[in-house]
C-alpha cells in the first residue's frame, strides 16, 4: 500500500467512527505499526485535517473536512470516470454536462498522478443494444421529483391507447433499453412503472404530495423485491 493510499485509509477509519479511536486499533486495521500511525497522524495534521486528539488517548476527525489531493483511490477514480461516460451517454443534456463538469472539478484537486489516471482511463462505455429515446422532459421531471410535486400525463399504453393518469413521481430507472418512472397512481390507488417515451403530454401541478418519498419508495422496493442502492434509496 503506498503511503497516499494510506493517508486516505486513515480518513476513512476516523470518518467511520463517532467517538476517539486509539492509535493501537487504527494501526491494527492497517497493519502498520503504531509509530507509523502517529508519523502519518501528523502529516495529516500539517496538511490540515481537523484531526483532535493525542497518542494514548485516541484520535477523532471533526466533521466536514475533505483533503482534496487524497479524496480518490485509483480503483474510486476508475469508478468515477465509468459513471460519468455511462451517464453522458445514456442520459439528458442537463445529466450529462453535470458528469462532465464534477469531473473536470475532481481533475482541478487530483495531483498529477491521479489526474493522468482520471484522463487516460481504460474503461470505455459501449453503445446500448437499443437506441434509447432520451425525453426533453426529464430535467424537469427530476425536479418535480425532488419536490414531491403531483404530475398529470396522457399515456400512450401498448395497445396504443391513450390514458389519463395524476401520478406522485418518486425516481427515474434508467436502463439499456428504456428509462422508467416509478410513480404512485392515484386511478389505479398503487404504484406503477410509466415508460417515458410513451408519455404523450405531461402537466406539472404546484400540489404536493404529503407522503414522504423515501418512505413510499421503501415501500415500493419491498413490493418489487428490490434491494435499496446506495446513498439512501
Amino acid at each position: 500500500m503506498s503511503r497516499a493510499q494510506r493517508l486516505l485509509d486513515i480518513l476513512q477509519l476516523l470518518r467511520n467512527h463517532r467517538f476517539p479511536v486509539t492509535a493501537q486499533q487504527l494501526a491494527e486495521q492497517l497493519s502498520i505499526s503504531t509509530r507509523t500511525l502517529y508519523r502519518d497522524i501528523a502529516t495529516l495534521q500539517q496538511q490540515g485535517a481537523d484531526i483532535v486528539g493525542e497518542a494514548g488517548l485516541g484520535y477523532v476527525l471533526r466533521p466536514g473536512f475533505t483533503l482534496p489531493p487524497l479524496m480518490f483511490s485509483q480503483a474510486e477514480i476508475a469508478a468515477l470516470v465509468l459513471g460519468s461516460r455511462w451517464v453522458g451517454s445514456r442520459a439528458d443534456n442537463e445529466l450529462a454536462g453535470a458528469a462532465h463538469s464534477a469531473l473536470s472539478k475532481i481533475a482541478a484537486v487530483l495531483p498529477d498522478e491521479l489526474r493522468s489516471q482520471l484522463e487516460l482511463s481504460p474503461l470505455l462505455v459501449g453503445p446500448a443494444a437499443v437506441s434509447v429515446p432520451i425525453s426533453g422532459e426529464t430535467p424537469e421531471l427530476r425536479r418535480a421529483i425532488e419536490q414531491q410535486r403531483i404530475v398529470r400525463i396522457d399515456y400512450l399504453d401498448l395497445r396504443d391507447e391513450v390514458s389519463q393518469r395524476t401520478l406522485w413521481p418518486l425516481a427515474i430507472g434508467y436502463f439499456d433499453s428504456v428509462q422508467l418512472l416509478i410513480a404512485w397512481c392515484e386511478l389505479r390507488g398503487d404504484f406503477r412503472h410509466f415508460r417515458l417515451d410513451r408519455i404523450t403530454a405531461i402537466t406539472y401541478t404546484q400540489r404536493r404530495y404529503r407522503q414522504s418519498r423515501s418512505a413510499l419508495l421503501k415501500t415500493w422496493r419491498s413490493q418489487q423485491g428490490i434491494k435499496a442502492q446506495g446513498f439512501g434509496y
